[in-house]
């Protein structure tokens, strides 16, 4: 039997582009690109699956898809769009609809997905209070890949691993998925494993009972209790000790803790986000991160891109930071495009946390209403220098470009700038030596063992630089 498919959009190429290719897998194509129009096509006839732009020559396509459930509660509707921001992704799924793609979208994942819901009916989406006030800025292709997994897990508790380069925005995805999810109205509690001492890590976690310990004057409640009907957002867990790793593996897994020095289990809902900016798969080869963990926790990865991978959002972020930076009561200011130029070539190791500090830094120092690329390149080191570690200025550019931004814990900036450096100093030393350990060991000036540990422990694999026969 023949399907049909209902396609609204305005643009006559995109339009003739997707008819063709419904076309060819054999489907049968009605086109029109006016609300009025598409709703007497509704009112004549029934269709498989209906594809909808959401701006339309007489209006908003996507405001008004409550009215085409009204006239076809069965029919299956995917929204295409140019208004690239998680607000649309969001209002896609709360339309329910049946899938949400950005434009430019893959023709071939567009046709497959007409496939699968011309298969099956769409599920019924709670409502949802979003507003323009979402917490990202930016339409490149690698944000719309995360504006469309946080839009599929708004409906249901499934845990997430947020995996990403330090101040990519780890936290914001967490925030987004509580505040716009069926939990916004319970808490949000974060707690960042880093910051917290080893030895304290569970009683902070899962609470403790009065005389617990040295120092445990009166009983206290956990993140875990905090947080119960709401979300619990477990930051930089890779840095989670083994015996807490353990815990809470075992709430992951029953849905109730056990406060320190506690006998009797407590039951606790709620839902588990997780972040980290390290490897986890070497951490479980080595020994030092549970693998059974792992698994628990990464239900749906949500990886966040690094801000080079993204530059195309660079300029919106600069312009919104001024914007904030204004609001908390530093001078108005513009940003000329040569000085978004200058922004854009940089890598920013400290992603976008990295570009807000800088903005912020320009909007107080500018001597101009504008920003220009003259004040850009006076305040920030010279690109030649910060891209050659090969020189002692260029080593001290590179060193500060990834201090800047980052909220290291105290106690932690040394060892956390030695490991940052350590590795590539090292496959230095193996290139140089062509693999050779002994050698490297000697050049580096340390215990063969030592390097073999390191070796092992930062995930480098000497073979890369064996010289060929």
């Amino acid at each position: 039997m023949t399907r049909s498919v209902l396609l609204v959009e305005d643009d006559a190429a995109i339009a003739a582009v997707i008819a063709e290719a419904l076309g060819e897998e054999g489907y049968d194509v009605a086109l029109c690109s006016r609300i009025d129009r598409r709703d007497e096509l509704l009112a004549q006839r029934s269709f498989d699956v209906m594809l909808t732009d959401v701006i339309l020559e007489d209006g908003d396509g996507l405001a008004s898809i409550a009215a085409v459930h009204a006239a076809a509660p069965e029919m299956p509707v995917i929204v295409l769009s140019a208004q690239n921001t998680l607000d649309t992704a969001v209002r896609a799924s709360d339309s329910q609809s049946f899938e949400y793609f950005p434009k430019p979208f893959d023709l071939d994942e567009l046709t497959k997905a007409v496939g699968q819901a011309a298969a099956r009916q769409p599920s019924a989406s709670p409502q949802s209070d979003a507003t323009d006030d979402m917490p990202f800025i930016g339409r490149s292709p690698a944000m719309q890949g995360v504006y469309r997994m946080i839009t599929r897990v708004l409906r249901n508790d499934l845990t997430v691993l947020v995996t990403g380069d330090s101040g990519t925005g780890k936290e914001l995805v967490a925030e987004a998925i509580h505040e716009l999810g069926a939990r916004k109205t319970g808490p949000f509690v974060a707690v960042n494993a880093a910051a917290i001492p080893h030895d304290l890590i569970e009683s902070e976690l899962f609470g403790h009972e009065k005389g617990a310990f040295t120092g445990a004057v009166n009983q206290a409640i956990g993140k875990f209790e905090q947080a119960n009907g709401g979300t619990l957002f477990l930051d930089e867990i890779g840095d989670m000790p083994a015996q807490a790793q353990t815990r809470l593996l075992r709430a992951l897994q029953s849905g109730r803790i056990r406060r320190v020095g506690g006998r009797h289990d407590i039951a606790v809902d709620v839902r588990i986000i997780a972040a980290t900016n390290r490897a986890l798969a070497p951490m479980i080869a080595e020994g030092s991160f549970r693998e059974d963990l792992y698994y628990r926790l990464n239900v749906v990865p949500i990886p966040m891109p690094p801000l080079r991978e993204r530059r195309e959002d660079i300029a919106a972020l600069a312009r919104h930071f001024l914007a904030l930076a204004e609001r908390e009561g530093l001078p108005r200011r513009a940003i000329a495009e040569d000085a978004v130029a200058a922004l854009t070539e940089r890598d920013w190791p400290g992603n976008v946390r990295e570009l807000r500090n800088v903005v912020f830094r320009l909007a107080l120092i500018a001597r101009n209403e504008t920003i220009d690329r003259a004040t850009v390149d006076e305040n920030l080191p010279p690109l030649e220098a910060a891209s050659d570690p090969g020189t002692e200025s260029g080593l001290a550019s590179a060193l500060a470009a990834w201090l800047e931004g980052r909220e290291v814990p105290s106690g932690t900036l040394y060892h956390a700038a030695l490991a940052e450096f350590e590795k590539p100093l090292l496959e230095h030393a193996l290139r140089e030596t062509e693999g050779n350990q002994v050698r490297a060991a000697q050049l580096l000036g340390i215990n063969r063992n030592t390097l073999r540990k390191k070796i092992s422990d930062l995930a480098i694999e000497p073979d890369r630089y064996a010289r060929r026969r």
